[in-house]
């Protein structure tokens, strides 16, 4: 925990009572700003206090206002650079707030998740202290990966009972309009934090709500098919504007509030008058699902922006379409890294493959030439070749030198979701939504067989390391162990209650571990065929799985948002977890078995490193 923290944990807890709760208070006091500054800088001084009982993350949180911004300006010691540096701690604190109150364990992952972007001394110096923390295992973010903070948090309105899907707020700035699933709007006070009245009248989802400048009304749109206009000072619903042919996702307002526009899931936008309630003209042109809508202030323009991953300009006095902006990507799904534990590669819906720089966490170059989705990479040990499968039914093999495509391996009638490689780099399996595997001679670019048993979509695919046998998963619930030899089935392993989604083997090739959408992993004997034991502590459907190579821990990542570290010594043993932005899709580990790459469905790459491993072996190992 650090010499501080080991002092401080051998005193009485009224001791530690008394220095966590009156040290700060004291420095302001005596006006020693500096020390102030200093101790809420200190890594062990904060994780000291969010482990008291009788303080938490609430009461550090409040430790960073004891100071008045206006008292301290005209301080001798006032530093500006520390005070922002203050700031930027106690909003990270606000946004981990939940996540420490479940687990204290948590600080150091959250500082370095989201600080690591800021460059300033005093940051840096507290995250390489919380660096050095190892009281237990835990993932610790190599780059910045986690959202960082803004502006400090204010406060929480609380009082919809469902999902809260749009918010605008009044132009003086004095309230604040909410919309929810709960099919209601509600408009709140400011500066109070009350609610002061819901209004009711959408018989399904609001999705969009605006403000008309002046603040008197408010324009709801909803997945009734309907735009509401409301009057916010009689609290009543003037009048409906209906036309749309399926749910309402988007509403904006011109500045002279004349005029509604709105954005649905029929592909269209229409204009509206606020003055008659009447629509105005339709403007049409998306190919998917308008999902956001904005006006130019001078309201000649609104400008839509689409599931069809385009934005497009329009305009308001003639209905036409001025220009389409294109540009945007999609998820990550697929990660695989070197064995040298230098470089990892990832694959995406947006139809590329990005080769990635460990130890910097920046991109090298981009691989292109899809027209499909990315669904599975693999490296080779050398770590000169990767090979990825695609939606368009085809393998690529590219040469990570050059970064170019050296061949396609095509042979497979539907979608490759799953590739592996042999160690000595020669053969690749893919698995495919045609129910089969089959094995490639990179040497050759020529398919060797096909492996056929499985009466569904393969999933996934793994390969021993001396070669001669591959494990596949399928969507029928089962694994299979295949001689590479012969190209035979030896043997299925059943036992999963749904989809099969990842597989992994340990370097002796002895154990198989598997991923499923039961929620669970299953740990596998490949000698006998048996299963060994479960892993449950997922939420939610497994869809990576990665084994270290001493073949001690497993790493899986899951649709509940987490990655969660395995020891397979102990069986059903969680020893870290890290909590991503969205569903796990993709993970990997390098040889070092302490940095782990995964990548999430909103297309963010983590960079993680696990701590506090070697000690925790060494007391399991005593």
């Amino acid at each position: 925990m650090g010499e501080f923290a080991d002092k401080l944990a051998a005193k009485p807890l009224s001791y530690q009572r008394a220095y966590l709760g009156r040290l700060l208070p004291n420095y302001v006091k005596s006006g020693n700003l500096e020390k102030y500054y200093q101790k809420l800088t200190d890594f062990n001084f904060l994780m000291a206090k969010i482990q008291h009982p009788e303080f938490g993350v609430q009461a550090l949180i409040d430790d960073f206002n004891l100071v008045d911004d206006s008292e301290a300006l005209t301080h001798p010691e006032y530093n500006p650079e520390k005070a922002k540096a203050l700031d930027l701690i106690q909003a990270t604190l606000w946004m981990s707030a939940d996540i420490l109150d479940r687990d204290k364990t948590k600080l150091a992952e959250q500082l370095l998740g989201r600080l690591l972007y800021f460059e300033m001394p005093q940051i840096q110096a507290m995250l390489e202290v919380a660096k050095q923390w190892k009281a237990a295992p835990w993932l610790r973010p190599l780059t910045p990966c986690l959202t960082p903070p803004r502006r400090g948090l204010l406060r929480t309105l609380k009082g919809h009972n469902n999902s809260v899907n749009a918010v605008a707020v009044t132009e003086d700035g004095k309230r604040a309009i909410s919309g929810s699933d709960d099919n209601t709007l509600k408009v709140w006070d400011l500066t109070t934090g009350k609610e002061e009245f819901t209004l009711k009248g959408h018989r399904n989802s609001v999705n969009a709500v605006a403000v008309t400048e002046d603040g008197k009304r408010a324009i709801s749109g909803s997945t009734d098919k309907t735009i509401k206009v409301w009057d916010l000072t009689t609290r009543k619903e003037q009048f409906t504007l209906k036309g749309h042919s399926y749910s309402v996702y988007a509403v904006a307002v011109t500045e002279d509030g004349k005029q509604a526009i709105s954005g649905s899931f029929d592909k269209t936008i229409k204009v509206w008058d606020l003055t008659t309630g009447k629509e105005e003209f339709t403007l049409e042109g998306h190919s998917y699902s308008v999902n956001a809508v904005a006006v130019a202030e001078d309201g000649k323009r609104a400008i839509s922006g689409s599931l069809d991953k385009t934005l497009k300009v329009w305009d308001l006095t003639t209905g036409n379409e001025q220009f389409t902006l294109k540009g945007h990507s999609y998820l990550v799904n697929s990660v695989a890294v070197t064995e040298d534990g230098k470089r990892a590669i990832s694959g995406s819906w947006d139809k590329t493959l990005k080769v990635w720089d460990l130890t910097t966490g920046k991109q090298l170059f981009t691989l292109e030439g899809y027209g499909y989705l990315v669904n599975a990479v693999a490296v080779t040990a050398d770590a000169k070749r990767a090979i990825s499968g695609s939606w368009d039914n085809t393998l690529k093999v590219w040469d990570l030198t050059t970064g170019k495509k050296l061949f396609n391996l095509e042979g497979h009638s539907k979608s490759v979701y799953a590739v592996a490689v042999t160690e000595d780099g020669k053969q690749a399996i893919s698995g495919s939504d045609d129910k089969t595997i089959k094995v490639w001679d990179l040497t050759t670019g020529k398919e060797q067989f096909t492996l056929k048993g499985h009466s569904n979509s393969v999933n996934a695919v793994a390969v021993t390391e001396n070669g001669k046998l591959a494990i596949s998963g399928s969507w029928d619930n089962t694994l299979k162990v295949w001689d590479l030899t012969t190209g035979k089935e030896q043997f299925t392993l059943e036992g999963h209650s749904n989809s099969v989604n990842a597989v992994a083997v340990t370097e002796d090739g002895k154990l198989a571990i598997s991923g499923s959408a039961d929620n669970t992993l299953k740990v596998w004997d490949l000698t006998t065929g048996k299963q060994q034991f479960t892993l449950e502590a997922h939420s939610n459907s497994v869809n990576a799985v990665a084994v270290t190579a001493d073949g001690k821990l497993a790493i899986s990542g899951s649709d509940d948002n987490t990655l969660k570290v395995w020891d397979l010594s102990s069986g059903n043993n969680v020893i870290a977890s890290f909590t991503c932005k969205s569903s796990i899709t993709c993970c990997a580990v390098a040889p070092d078995r302490l940095t782990v790459v995964a990548g999430d469905e909103s297309g963010r790459v983590y960079f993680l490193r696990l701590e506090g491993i070697a000690e925790y072996l060494e007391k399991g190992m005593t």
